[in-house]
């Protein structure tokens, strides 16, 4: 991908949050069609069956991935659905690729389908997600919280 643009990061999300103890501290990275990407290398803390990454921190990794492809469109949107398929077990220690990118976009809905891809580009799991406009309630709390979102540097 060329041309990559640097998504900002929260406070104190589990994925992206740069004051969470305990958070992934991940940062994305957009493309200029909106489909974004990560990288990951999950450590031992990580694991689920021993020496394999945990399927809740696969579905976080994809659910933040697919978020941020609402986020690269500028639009307030919360996840109504996600659905996600897990093909093979994810190794520890190794770096791993998530993407993902909108497949289908109306006046109410955006579909979003992501990957997330082994060290050889195998896919290992894959999710798609349907977004809906965020409650007028929830855009005002998050318009607070705005100031707090920045573009860390590498």
């Amino acid at each position: 991908m060329n041309n990559l643009v640097k998504q900002p990061n929260s406070q104190m999300c589990f994925v992206c949050g740069m004051e969470n103890s305990i958070g992934l501290k991940q940062f994305f990275y957009q493309d200029e069609n909106g489909q974004v990407t990560t990288t990951f290398t999950p450590r031992n803390e990580h694991q689920g069956y021993p020496g394999t990454l945990h399927g809740g921190i696969t579905a976080a990794l994809l659910d933040e991935v697919l978020g941020r492809v609402i986020i690269a469109r500028g639009v307030w949107m919360v996840t109504a659905r996600m659905e996600i398929r897990y093909k093979q077990m994810i190794p520890l220690n190794q770096p791993l690729t998530i993407v993902g990118k909108a497949i289908r976009e109306t006046n109410r809905l955006l579909e979003a389908k992501g990957e997330l891809r082994l060290a050889d580009g195998s896919v290992a799991a894959t999710a798609t997600a349907t977004f809906l406009p965020a409650p007028k309630e929830m855009i005002k709390d998050a318009e607070k919280s705005i100031e707090y979102w920045q573009v860390v540097p590498d």
